[in-house]
């Protein structure tokens, strides 16, 4: 009988700690009103340069005014399906800027540098499905271990195919022989 007080006590502090930090209509008209106004702010800056520079300060803005409203929505919403697309929006932007930067580049290197932003990509998404997983209410604990595994080894497995490719794609500046032993030594070190 002791439990209940604590159960209902525990109860009592989660409603309130999660209404606590819900906002308000107001409040999230104000912050979507806020990052417009950083995006638009951000777009005139990157108005006033040239070349790839501007293009890539107009992905920064885009990406994080798609990272601030997801992050809008999990906070209306603390879902874990709202708190994988703000990783997801993290990761699409981060990639997004990383292969605009590439096209300062050229040849070998400009494929290097896109392959590698590729790879953090494909880490940043799995890490996020890994984490929406593990989080994800489950009555049944075996069952979660089970489906958090099965998981963990599909984003293992993506991380190392997009790890590998890089690699791969750096092998390419090499010929001959030096091009076999570092596509070999890159196939054994990522298992391909």
């Amino acid at each position: 009988m002791q439990k209940f007080p604590q159960l209902l006590a525990t109860c009592v502090a989660a409603v309130m700690a999660t209404s606590a930090f819900a906002l308000t209509p107001a409040e999230q008209k104000a912050e979507k009103d806020r990052i417009s106004a950083d995006y638009k702010a951000a777009v005139a800056h990157c108005k006033t340069m040239n070349g790839n520079a501007k293009d890539v300060c107009e992905k920064e803005a885009k990406g994080h005014e798609k990272v601030a409203l997801a992050e809008l929505d999990y906070k209306k919403d603390a879902s874990e399906s709202n708190r994988y697309k703000a990783a997801k929006a993290r990761a699409d932007a981060g990639y997004d800027v990383a292969t605009e930067k590439c096209d300062d580049q050229s040849g070998n290197a400009k494929d290097v540098c896109k392959k590698d932003a590729k790879a953090a990509h494909v880490k940043a998404l799995e890490a996020a499905k890994v984490a929406e997983v593990r989080n994800e209410p489950n009555a049944n604990p075996a069952s979660k271990a089970a489906d958090v595994s099965a998981v963990r080894r599909e984003a293992d497995k993506n991380v190392r195919e997009a790890d590998y490719k890089a690699a791969a794609e750096r092998c390419d500046a090499l010929s001959g022989d030096a091009k076999d032993k570092c596509v070999a030594d890159a196939k054994r070190r990522f298992g391909q």
